[in-house]
Order: C-alpha cells, then sequence, then structure tokens
C-alpha cells in the first residue's frame, strides 16, 4: 500500500486545524453563559488548543490512508478513529479525473478523483500526489478497467459449457491452478516495475502485470479562434451566481459604487436623496453594470475552463484535458455514453457553430451530472460529422408537429403576456406608475415567440436512433441509440387532450435531467406520439438482441 505526498500532511493538518479551531472557542462561548467559572477570556488558550489537536489529526489522518493497486480491485484505506476500508472494481469504474490548481501546479502535484458507475459523486478521491504518480495511476487503472471489462464480455459471449469454472468466492480457477505448486506460483508473477514497492516479499495480490500506457489518438483541438467564440458566445449560471454572491458579501460598497456610477448620467446624489426618476436612472444604469460585468465573468470563467482543450482516444474510452488556472484529464466511457446531444444558441447558430455533448449514466464531470462537453464549439457541419461517425445515425429527416401546436403556443404566450400586463395594472394602483398600458406591448412579441418555438421542433425515427430536436435559445438535437432507451411514456395535460396532442418522454439512464429536461417529443398528433412508441418499443427490442449476438459497443470512437 502506498501513502500520499508528504506535502499532504502539511495540507491535511491546516485544513483541520483551521476547523478545530472554532470548537473550543463555540464551546467556551456555550458553556459560558451556562457556568459561571468559564470566561470568554479562555479563548487566547482554547484556540490555539484546538488549532494544535486539528493539525495533530490532519497528520494522523496522512498517516493512515493509503491506497494500493491490485489485480482486481483498486483499494484505499483511510481513517483515524474510525477506519474505512474500500475496494473499487475495476468494472465499476466509470471515470478517473486528474485535477491540478494553480498551487498543485507549481510544486508538481495533482488530484486524482475515481467515479463509479451510477454514482452521483466521487468515490474515491487522492489529494496531493505527484503529477507523475496521478498520470501512473489513472493509466493503470483505465488499462485494468478495460481489461476487466473485455474478460466480463468474452465470458457472456461464450457458451455455458466453454466457460471457465467459478469457485465459491467468485475466482476464476483452472486445471491448472489446482496442481499448481507455491514454487511455480511465485516463479509466473513478474512484479510491475512501475508500482513502487518497499517489501519484496509481497502477495501476488499487489503485483500488476507490466504493461505500456495505451497511445492516445488526437480527435479534436479547440483552436484560439474557436475557445474566443465559444467564450464570448456562451453564458455560464455560475458567473451571476457569483455576482449575487459578491452583491450580498459587500452590499453597501456596491450600491455606492453603483451611485457613483450612475451620478454623471442623472442618477440621484446619494441614497435618500434623489427624484422618482433619479431612481429610475439608477435602476437602469445598475442592471446594464450588472449585466455587463456577469457577461464579462462568464466570459473569463469559459475561457479559463475550456484553456487548450484536447479530445483524444485511449483504448475504448474518449479522453480529454482542458483548464488554465486548474487542470483536468479525464475520460469519457463509450460503453456508458446514453445519447449525444448537439447544442447551439441563436448567437451560434448565427455564426454557424455549434457544440456537441455525450451523457454518460453516472457521474459527469462538468455539471454534477452525467453530461460532459466533447467538442465545446466548431462549424456546424463538423459537429454534425463528428455526431454521425460517433453514433452511425443517417442524415434525419425532421417531422414537425402539427400547426395545431403552433396555436397552443399562441395562446400559451398570450396568457403569459396578459400576466404580464395585469401586474403593471397592479403597480400602478399602489404606486405612481403611469401610462401602465404601455406593457400591452409584450403582445407584438407573441406571435414571433410562438412561431420559433415550433419551427425548432421535430423528431426523426430511424432504423437505429430516434433523433429529438427542441429549444430556440438553447436549441438541442439530441441522438438516443434505441438500445440506451430505459423506458417512453406518452404525456397529455387538459388543454393537450382537447387538441387530440401528447407529448412523448425519451428516458435513458443518464444522470443529467436537472440542468436539461428529458429528451421530449412535444405536441405531436395522439396517434403519431403511439406510434413512436410502438416503433421505439419494437426497435429496442431488436437492438438489444442484435448487441446480445454481436456483443458490440453501439458507437464508433472514430470521430475522424
Amino acid at each position: 500500500m502506498n501513502r500520499l505526498h508528504p506535502l499532504s500532511a502539511i495540507a491535511y493538518g491546516l485544513q483541520y486545524g483551521f476547523i478545530w479551531l472554532w470548537i473550543p472557542m463555540v464551546l467556551v462561548l456555550v458553556l459560558g453563559g451556562i457556568i459561571d467559572p468559564v470566561s470568554p477570556a479562555w479563548f487566547p488558550v482554547a484556540a490555539p488548543l484546538g488549532f494544535v489537536a486539528g493539525v495533530a489529526y490532519g497528520i494522523g489522518y496522512y498517516y493512515r490512508f493509503e491506497y494500493g493497486i491490485t489485480p482486481d480491485t483498486f483499494d484505499v484505506a483511510s481513517g483515524v478513529f474510525a477506519r474505512r476500508s474500500r475496494e473499487i472494481p475495476y468494472g465499476r469504474i466509470q471515470n478517473v479525473d486528474v485535477r491540478q490548481g494553480v498551487f498543485q501546479r507549481l510544486f508538481g502535484l495533482a488530484t486524482l478523483s475515481i467515479e463509479t458507475a451510477g454514482g452521483g459523486a466521487t468515490e474515491a478521491t487522492l489529494n496531493f500526489v505527484s503529477e507523475s504518480e496521478a498520470n501512473r495511476l489513472q493509466e493503470q487503472i483505465r488499462r485494468r478497467t478495460a481489461d476487466a471489462k473485455d474478460r466480463r464480455r468474452k465470458r457472456e459471449s461464450s457458451p455455458a459449457e466453454e466457460r471457465e469454472p467459478v469457485d465459491e468466492t467468485g475466482e476464476i480457477t483452472t486445471e491448472s491452478d489446482e496442481t499448481a505448486t507455491p514454487t511455480d506460483t511465485e516463479h509466473s508473477a513478474d512484479p510491475d516495475p512501475t508500482v513502487p514497492s518497499s517489501d519484496p516479499t509481497e502477495s501476488r495480490r499487489d503485483r500488476a502485470p507490466t504493461y505500456e500506457p495505451p497511445r492516445r489518438r488526437k480527435l479534436f483541438d479547440l483552436e484560439s479562434r474557436e475557445l474566443l467564440l465559444y467564450s464570448f458566445t456562451s453564458f455560464r449560471p455560475a458567473a451571476a451566481a457569483a455576482v449575487l454572491g459578491l452583491f450580498f458579501i459587500a452590499t453597501d460598497t456596491f450600491i455606492e459604487l453603483l451611485v457613483t456610477i450612475a451620478q454623471p448620467v442623472g442618477g440621484p446624489e446619494s441614497i435618500g436623496e434623489g427624484t422618482t426618476t433619479n431612481y429610475g436612472v439608477l435602476t437602469l444604469v445598475s442592471m446594464i453594470n450588472g449585466i455587463v460585468i456577469t457577461y464579462m465573468l462568464s466570459v473569463a470563467y469559459t475561457f479559463a475552463t475550456y484553456y487548450d482543450f484536447r479530445l483524444g482516444r485511449a483504448d475504448e474510452d474518449f479522453v480529454y484535458e482542458r483548464g488554465l488556472l486548474q487542470r483536468y484529464s479525464g475520460s469519457i466511457p463509450v460503453e456508458k455514453v446514453q445519447s449525444v446531444t448537439v447544442t447551439a444558441n441563436p448567437l451560434q447558430r448565427l455564426i454557424g457553430y455549434a457544440g456537441l455533448w455525450v451523457e454518460t449514466a453516472g457521474y459527469g464531470p462538468d455539471s454534477n451530472g452525467g453530461s460532459q462537453s466533447a467538442v465545446p464549439l466548431a462549424k456546424q457541419g463538423r459537429v454534425h460529422r463528428f455526431t454521425e461517425n460517433l453514433t452511425d445515425v443517417e442524415t434525419p429527416k425532421f417531422r414537425s408537429p402539427p400547426t395545431m401546436a403552433r396555436r397552443r403556443y399562441l395562446v400559451r404566450y398570450s396568457m403569459i403576456a396578459a400576466v404580464i400586463v395585469a401586474i403593471f395594472f397592479g403597480i400602478a394602483q399602489v404606486t405612481a406608475l403611469d401610462r401602465w398600458y404601455l406593457a400591452a406591448i409584450v403582445f407584438a412579441a407573441v406571435p414571433p415567440a410562438a412561431h420559433l418555438k415550433y419551427v425548432h421542433l421535430g423528431y426523426y425515427v430511424g432504423e437505429d436512433h430516434l433523433v429529438i430536436r427542441r429549444g430556440f435559445w438553447s436549441r438541442r438535437t439530441t441522438v438516443i441509440p434505441y438500445y440506451r432507451i430505459q423506458t417512453v411514456s406518452t404525456r397529455r395535460s387538459i388543454f393537450q387532450r382537447r387538441l387530440g396532442l401528447a407529448s412523448l418522454v425519451v428516458d435513458t439512464a443518464s444522470s443529467r435531467t436537472f440542468f436539461w429536461a428529458t429528451p421530449t417529443i412535444y405536441d405531436v398528433d395522439l396517434e403519431d406520439a403511439r406510434g413512436v412508441q410502438r416503433a421505439s418499443r419494437k426497435r429496442l427490442q431488436s437492438a438489444l438482441r442484435e448487441r446480445a449476438r454481436d456483443d458490440d459497443l453501439g458507437l464508433s470512437v472514430d470521430f475522424t
């Protein structure tokens, strides 16, 4: 078993030291209100004691944290008082990601994270290992994971009578294993020279077969022009959250700054001194500045996140690297891919660009879901070719919903516009707001909004894939192999039943449904929805039988 880098002892010591610093201070504060002899004057003594105890615990955590590679599992043992040992089978490992922050890159360190299939969080994290050790572990675990899956597929595809016998512990036994002597076993197992070991008599379980790292094939590089376009044409909600957080932390400072900026264009001299017009100018200027600041933060965040983005292929996995301040390196297992989505907002469509995302079953590093960017931004034709090569889907010929759906959107958006006018009318009754009726101009946006929503909806029922297109502000075209479909359900609201329409919800094993809605075919005729449902069910069964016979991954790993 191996330990983390020695610098992790210092990091853990400081981390727990500052956490435990507050424990005795809180105890003194609480006990001071209950027991008279306890006084807040004990703070100068209690705080250092808590810090020293935390540092001791952090150093103990470092010495009690061990990890190791075995032929069948990746083992992690941790805990100072409550010991926890984990054996992670390679067949369940989905992603092995390496992350480097600014501090870590300066000292040649890295953090390695292991995610398992179906998990919503990291299964094991190795903080502060050397960069070379992180890369070695990443390559070895990835290779062993691929080997475990290959062995499983071979066992599942071989006839029952030809399968190797398995003992009660689940290990494969052969006649040669039963008759082998200890001497033969020792000489037949060669230690892996790449695995550090201080014990020359370590067991066979701790030894690993020698292999060469897989050759990576470059599939996509994000060019400088594409990176800038992607940064300026996309928006990150995290930027808005950051601005709101800074505003609540330093509210007074922000208000003074906004008042100062608004004064030259007619804003109030200070809060509490000014007319209604002055405050209107302040509100408008503050909104504009908030939007500009949020947008620039989003540009900077996107640029730093996808700087030097590279996508490649290693064995049966896609591997990627990205990041300026924090460098990420991870993998996208091909066999875990549930669907492929082409995304483009109006500005990106205007300049002829699009992005490509893949949905995986389980944990996804980009958004705490099962989604990962394969191509952040590229020419639409190039992205479409990537998609066709990745999924082997034929060029889709989309079917649009009936025109009745457009009438439904007209009614829906008209109701929203009426609510907006009613809100302005209510404000006018309790304030000095005049001409509230000017809010009725929102009705002018109803027809184009209904039309744009309608024309961006479509679906295609192919031989091996179901393709769904929806969305105007963020148009998403999702390609779903039939064998990845979990359920296909028909949903009808009260209004849809009156119009004879229905929506078809296609669910896969992907966990990213919180940020992106489940792929849905909206507002099609009821009979068409039922026809698509029957066709999807029938082709799902055919795809499963064909995959069981051919034992194929179903997705090509050749973008080019």
